[in-house]
Order: C-alpha cells, then sequence, then structure tokens
C-alpha cells in the first residue's frame, strides 16, 4: 500500500461539494467534523474523494490556516489504508465524497490530530459500510 495522496484522491468538483453540504451525512471526532455523500458517477479510481477546510473565522492567519491543513492532510495520508480496505471489501465499485472540517478553536499538534483522524476514519468505516 502506497501512503500517498494523489490528485485523483482529491475532491475538487464543485457540484459534489454542494451535494456535501445539502444532503450529506456527518459526525464530529474532535477536532474534526466529517462530512461525507455517495457520488452518482466516480470521478476517479479511489474509493474515496476527499476535500479539507479550516475556517478563516477561527484562524484569521493563513499560516496557521495552512499549518492545520498540512497537519490534516497528513494524518489522513498516514491513516486511510484502513478505510480504504473496507470501503472496497464492503461496498466496491462506489465512491464517496469527504469533507473535513476542523472544528476546535485552538490549534492542535499533530499528535491530537491523528488521533481524531483515526477514531474518525474508524467510525466512518462503520457507518458507511453498515
Amino acid at each position: 500500500m502506497k501512503f500517498t495522496f494523489q490528485k485523483e484522491e482529491r475532491l475538487k468538483s464543485r457540484k459534489t461539494i454542494g451535494r456535501l453540504f445539502k444532503e450529506g451525512h456527518s459526525f464530529i471526532s474532535y477536532p474534526i467534523r466529517f462530512v461525507w455523500v455517495k457520488m452518482e458517477t466516480p470521478l476517479s479510481d479511489f474509493p474515496l474523494q476527499m476535500s479539507l477546510t479550516v475556517p478563516k473565522r477561527a484562524f484569521p492567519k493563513a499560516v496557521d490556516r495552512n499549518r492545520l491543513r498540512r497537519r490534516i492532510r497528513e494524518a489522513y495520508r498516514l491513516n486511510k489504508h484502513s478505510l480504504y480496505e473496507k470501503l472496497e471489501k464492503e461496498v466496491p465499485h462506489e465512491q464517496r465524497g469527504l469533507m473535513l472540517i476542523y472544528v476546535a478553536k485552538e490549534t492542535f499538534d499533530f499528535h491530537e490530530i491523528e488521533k481524531g483522524m483515526k477514531k474518525g476514519l474508524y467510525k466512518m468505516g462503520k457507518r458507511v459500510c453498515n
């Protein structure tokens, strides 16, 4: 398994992002909120396409937002394989769009973010496959 985050894994479709907020399912695994929706037609070969956001209101400095984005992306990249395996086994030939939203008001270090990411990816695997 390659621990990469390729261009095809990124969610960039405005239509899908709009659907995420209109009809998506969500839960919080602090400090990250997971919002996902099943895609009508797969846009790539990956079972999941991910996008993330850090609110400007909570973190007005771009440096802080970019640092948090890097930490979230790295935690996702290192831990996504468990969710991918479960999705490919349980619901093959389906694709989901995933939006990760940082909901905490303070900056957490990488280990706290990774802990929330692992818990959230496990929870998402259980909810999507059941």
